[in-house]
């Protein structure tokens, strides 16, 4: 079982895959079926069965032989397009989760760049009101000169 910690750092499609993989027993025993038969350990597992056959049970081996390794490959292949059928529904499933998360993530980006635009406009607007309202007073100052500031009581 993984830890809250490793949890957080693993794509959310990612956990809802493993976690559905664990409820199964079928898709457990296909992947341990999957793992093992992609392993080195599987390879040589077969060259000392193969070896130990044809040297000691067999007086001519290539007819049984034959048959027992086009059945294992009929069945190996099968594996191998199952796991692939498998790891494509996965990644579409993951770019589905991407995809969503990606046009959320550009929405909430949208809303904060016209918000920012806003609120940029109302400050130019505003400094642009009170620089203009000063030049004002100060032409109206240099206008009348002995009266003093117009702002001032």
């Amino acid at each position: 079982m993984l830890s809250q910690s490793e949890r957080e750092k693993l794509h959310p499609s990612v956990l809802a895959e493993a976690e559905r993989r664990a409820a199964s027993i079928q898709l457990r025993v296909a992947d341990a079926i999957t793992a093992f038969a992609g392993s080195m350990n599987f390879v040589y597992l077969h060259v000392l069965l193969f070896a130990v056959w044809m040297l000691v049970f067999e007086q001519s081996p290539w007819p049984t032989l034959t048959l027992i390794v086009s059945l294992e490959a009929i069945f190996l292949s099968t594996f191998v397009m199952i796991g692939q059928n498998r790891q494509a529904v996965f990644q579409q499933v993951k770019a589905d989760h991407d995809y969503t998360a990606q046009e959320r993530l550009l929405e909430e980006n949208t809303d904060l760049t016209r918000t920012i635009h806003e609120l940029t406009r109302q400050i130019h607007e505003r400094v642009l009101t009170e620089v203009t309202a000063s030049a004002s007073r100060e032409t109206a100052a240099a206008a009348n000169p002995g009266q003093g500031d117009p702002t001032k009581p």
